[in-house]
């Protein structure tokens, strides 16, 4: 008559219980006798586990503090708007909201996520045309800045910072222009995310310091 096999799994501590006994999965997914495994390495694990389970709960901290600042920002704002008529901050969504005393404010700031059209292929042929004319040895800055602008990373998309360098040259060339005018017509917002900063300082006459969430900033 086969044994029946009897599995008790402790998630938290990473370890399967098979018949009685202590088994740890291993990075193919084999259970591996406890007993077996050397005791550093069960070291190192339990001293993940036990970090990751304090990340994980403040991770979900944040993600709550973050809903519920943009839930007060948002009836703020639907207020403000009722009883006054008036609207916090510009077309793009950027707003900031400051305390009476002038010590404290939080600010909103949206970011759009650009991608460019096929008419930055148009740009590119043009750009190219002013730099094949120029004389090989002048404006070496701008040949690195269009190098750097058109070739792609890992993941096949131009490099975004250096376009927008391209776009901020004065450079009187009428095809260069027209170069920057196609670029123009070729950005296309995709999408776009808040952020939520939040700042204090001391006195009105003192520089604003950041109220950071960020773990590699946090105590800096």
């Amino acid at each position: 008559m086969t044994e029946a096999v009897i599995l008790e799994e402790r998630e938290d501590e990473g370890v399967t219980i098979v018949n009685g006994k202590p088994y740890m999965a291993d990075a193919k997914g084999n259970l591996v006798p406890a007993e077996t495994i050397k005791p550093a390495d069960k070291l190192e694990d339990e001293t993940v586990r036990k970090i990751m389970g304090f990340a994980r709960e403040l991770s979900a901290q944040i993600a709550r503090f973050r809903g519920h600042t943009m839930t007060d920002l948002g009836e703020f704002d639907a207020l403000l708007d009722q009883e006054y008529g008036a609207k916090k901050g510009g077309k793009k969504g950027n707003r900031t909201y400051q305390t009476f005393d002038g010590l404290m404010k939080v600010q909103v700031q949206v970011s759009d996520f650009v991608d460019f059209g096929p008419q930055l292929q148009v740009a590119k042929t043009l750009i190219d045309e002013c730099l094949n004319e120029w004389s090989e040895d002048s404006r070496p800055e701008i040949r690195a800045i269009v190098t750097r602008a058109f070739n792609t990373d890992k993941e096949g998309q131009i490099n975004r910072s250096e376009i927008f360098m391209l776009m901020r040259l004065d450079i009187e060339d009428e095809r260069w222009k027209r170069a920057i005018d196609a670029i123009r017509e070729a950005m296309r917002v995709t999408g776009s995310k808040e952020y939520v900063r939040f700042y204090e300082r001391k006195s009105v006459t003192d520089g604003w310091t950041a109220v950071t969430i960020d773990l590699a900033k946090a105590g800096a």
